[in-house]
């Protein structure tokens, strides 16, 4: 692996760092006394530079690719991303350090030392994960370790493995892992596409054979000045109309995934075009790091067919695939055929002088239907089901079948069939994700479940795996831009999408099916969506598409295993709403993309035309089966008594006007569901009654009940720090009782709202995931007095500082007791056997 040390485990990996400011790389120079080589590439030395120094562990040399500036990029975006390899992981056969501003990700790519016998596949895979400390946060969890990976995390391995696979060598048997890590962070923008580039860069400083570096970025478009925005902060995306993320080589584009609000195809294609100019930039770069390096490719375990084998399967199978193919037909009529052809193939194969490999003959026959595919739809324009090119399958829709479900649709595309359900319900239904960024509360999510029945298999059930993640995600971000404002309809929406069967993007037709129940249910969206599924055919599925690729609308599971692209778009009559672009080629061009583009929108306006003749619209009434809701707002400074000690004063609401929920958030508004609209207002009117009168009741009553009795005890010392039971959490802070009331009950105990930011030293991001942490019932926390209302006012900070000595510094830690070499030679002998 070039200048790096070779290795002697059984694993052989690739290690990427991004680090990121210009301090950094001068503190690193200037600690080892070495003195930097810069070389200027001549292509893009304004944008780029290579420096290589000694600065490494123990004088070891030291690569860095510092990237300046990008075609694209705003003039506010100063910062360069730095990519650095010798420094960590060297012991790897290809080691690389990524900050951009005070965001660091460090990736890795490893391989076993031999390939694996008996596949017919890479075994890549791809893990990432953003550690919470990396915003200086702990997991809520109990063991206090960051757990399986969350949905966002498998999304952002679906695009570091989607755009790398197709690029390694064909006959790669090595198991091959890629691990990312993103281990600090800024907040200012997405992880994502560094990751992306990454993973990319330490694959491709490794002797995997990955030929060509694959980068990414991220477009956004503010459409009011009509600006696309290369990298864009999460302050730029909240004005965005468009969240694209771009992935290819200098060459092409490899894959696209993104949302939008409606946006026409004219400015898609700008937007891909903008973001390869710049991927264009960084894959340049990191292909002269690479040669900076010095990588050597591992091609002599490549398993590769005898050249002989092709030209015996296309001799003896030719005619009868094209037989085959020219006689149409289903999945379920045309499978056992292509079955009966290969178990034919197989059989012949046996009778000769010469044994092959049962999966050389496997990929021989696959590339011979995939050759005879194309050359059927190239010369006759028709499909291996009989289809013209452009055609949709025959489309079937049901609304409203379900009668107990508030929404429901049953829509049928051919041989794909989704059973889609919508359920509404209050702001406490709301899907909370814990991430870096803080916790997200999703108003709208749709899950989608692929069972093994549906392709008539039995397998595995349970937990959604990476692709059931992926394709629930697409058709979530398909619908999200139609459905109304929470102002408008502030009702939590899921959307749940049953596989019942499946031949070609079930992820297509649950948003179809999605749309229909969603408009069932009485969702006022603003527009039917529709989705369909574009393939594409090439003579050589080893080049880059050309003006020969062959586009195909609406296609099979077929079509899709052969094919070279799958290209799925989604949105309504005048503009897009998601795409998602896969290529098992070199890359896609983008005149090839405007007409796939074309002929999507084609079909996607004959989808929705038969979609409005089941159901035009959303229907005018809610069912009634669904939950009335109603809202109103309270003073801030009233939610604690509203919500009453651990609960009991909200509990006693519901239960008195018989509500389904309640939910007070931590701006006072309130939201009350039920199925009695007139008990919704009188629960409105007890609430504001209650804190006119400064009191409340335990439960009980029809409505009216007594004042809530006070507190009647000694009065708290300020600046005294006391040990108080906990009985609330929300996100604005903890509610906590610091003295008790009487023994009968007859009064309650003295409680204050100790603060999120008077929770910790550090700052405090969510605290109900902090305080499950600490794993106590009680706090201690100081009186600070009363606020102006009359609030009680507490603070754990304070506390801790009075505990401690305020501005006592901690402790020196003991330094750690030394193991003797007979301990040592103990510990060494007992990893060796467990290696063995």
């Amino acid at each position: 692996m070039g200048r790096f040390p070779a290795l002697s485990s059984i694993y052989i990996c690739g290690i990427l760092y991004f680090s990121g400011s210009d301090a950094f790389t001068q503190h690193s120079l200037q600690s080892s006394g070495a003195v930097a080589q810069r070389r200027l590439s001549p292509l893009f030395s304004e944008n780029y530079s290579i420096e290589s120094d000694t600065s490494g562990p123990n004088g070891a040399k030291v690569h860095r690719l510092i990237i300046n500036k990008l075609p694209g990029q705003d003039e506010e975006d100063a910062q360069p991303v730095i990519i650095e390899t010798g420094k960590i992981g060297r012991q790897a056969a290809g080691a690389v350090t990524v900050n951009k501003g005070d965001t660091s990700l460090y990736a890795t790519a490893a391989r076993d030392a031999e390939p694996r016998a008996g596949l017919d596949f890479l075994p890549l895979s791809v893990d990432h994960q953003e550690r919470f400390s990396s915003a200086g946060i702990t997991s809520g969890s109990y063991n206090k370790r960051d757990g399986r990976p969350a949905e966002h995390e498998v999304l952002t391995c679906r695009l570091i493995d989607r755009p790398l696979r197709p690029l390694i060598s064909d006959g790669w048997r090595h198991e091959t892992q890629l691990l990312s890590w993103v281990l600090s962070y800024d907040g200012v923008r997405s992880c994502d596409p560094l990751a992306i580039t990454a993973s990319s860069t330490a694959l491709y400083i490794s002797d995997v054979p990955l030929h060509k570096p694959v980068a990414a970025v991220m477009v956004g478009y503010n459409k009011e000045e009509d600006k696309l925005m290369l990298n864009p902060t999460h302050k730029q995306m909240e004005t965005s109309q468009l969240q694209l993320i771009v992935a290819g080589t200098k060459d092409a584009v490899l894959m696209i995934e993104g949302a939008a609000d409606f946006l026409p195809e004219e400015t898609m294609v700008r937007a891909v075009e903008f973001g390869h100019k710049a991927i264009a930039v960084i894959a340049t770069a990191v292909e002269e790091f690479g040669e900076t390096i010095g990588i050597t490719k591992k091609m002599d375990t490549l398993i590769i067919p005898p050249p002989e084998l092709q030209e015996k399967v296309d001799t003896m199978m030719t005619e009868k695939v094209d037989a085959m193919y020219a006689a149409g037909g289903t999945k379920t009529t045309q499978g056992p055929v292509t079955k009966a052809l290969k178990k034919e193939l197989v059989a012949a194969l046996e009778e000769g002088d010469v044994e092959y490999e049962k999966n050389d003959v496997s990929n021989a026959w696959k590339d011979l239907l995939c050759r005879r595919m194309y050359e059927r739809a190239a010369t006759t324009g028709k499909r291996c089901d009989g289809r013209d090119l452009e055609e949709i399958r025959h489309l079937s829709m049901e609304a409203g079948f379900l009668p107990r479900v508030h929404g429901s649709a049953l829509f049928t595309r051919g041989e794909t069939q989704a059973i889609a359900t919508t359920t509404l319900g209050d702001a406490g239904m709301k899907q909370k994700i814990d991430k870096i960024d803080g916790t997200e509360a999703k108003r709208f999510y749709l899950q989608y479940t692929f069972p093994p029945s549906c392709v008539g298999e039995t397998g595995r059930t349970g937990a959604p795996g990476r692709r059931e993640i992926g394709h629930g995600n697409l058709a979530e971000r398909a619908l999200a831009p139609t459905l109304p404002s929470e102002e408008e309809f502030p009702y939590t929406i899921r959307v749940e999408s049953l596989i019942t069967e499946s031949h070609g993007s079930s992820s297509m037709a649950s948003v179809c099916g999605g749309c229909l129940s969603l408009m069932d249910a009485g969702v006022p969206i603003k527009s039917p969506v529709a989705g369909i599924a574009m393939g594409m055919l090439l003579g050589d599925k080893g080049g880059v598409s050309d003006d020969n690729a062959v586009i195909l609308s609406d296609i099979l599971g077929t079509e899709d295993a052969l094919g070279t692209m799958d290209f799925k778009v989604a949105g309504d009559r005048e503009g897009i709403t998601t795409f998602q672009l896969d290529i098992k080629c070199e890359g896609l061009s983008l005149d090839t993309m405007k007409k796939a583009l074309e002929q999507a929108r084609t079909g996607r306006l004959h989808i929705l035309d038969a979609m409005e003749g089941v159901l035009g619209s959303a229907r005018e009434t809610l069912p009634d089966t669904v939950p009335k809701m109603y809202g109103f707002s309270i003073p801030f400074d009233s939610i604690g008594k509203v919500i009453g000690p651990g609960g009991k004063q909200i509990r006693a609401i519901i239960e008195d006007f018989e509500l389904e929920n309640m939910n007070v958030n931590d701006q006072g508004q309130v939201q009350v569901s039920g199925f009695k609209q007139e008990k919704l207002k009188e629960a409105e009117e007890f609430v504001k009654g209650l804190l006119a009168a400064g009191g409340g009741r335990g439960g009980g009553g029809k409505g009216g009940g007594k004042d809530r009795p006070q507190y009647a005890g000694p009065d708290p010392v300020e600046g005294q720090v006391y040990s108080g039971k906990i009985t609330g959490i929300h996100n604005f802070g903890v509610f906590v009782e610091i003295l008790p009331g009487a023994e009968d009950g007859s009064t309650p105990g003295l409680e204050g709202l100790c603060h999120v930011s008077e929770l910790a030293r550090d700052r405090v991001r969510n605290c109900e995931g902090f305080v499950k942490s600490l794993g106590v019932e009680e706090l201690e926390v100081m009186y600070m007095g009363k606020q102006d209302n009359g609030k009680v006012s507490l603070s754990r900070k304070k506390a801790l500082d009075a505990k401690m000595g305020a501005g006592t510094p901690p402790p020196p830690k003991e330094e750690p007791t030394k193991m003797s070499n007979e301990e040592l030679d103990v510990i060494a002998s007992a990893i060796e056997s467990l290696s063995e």
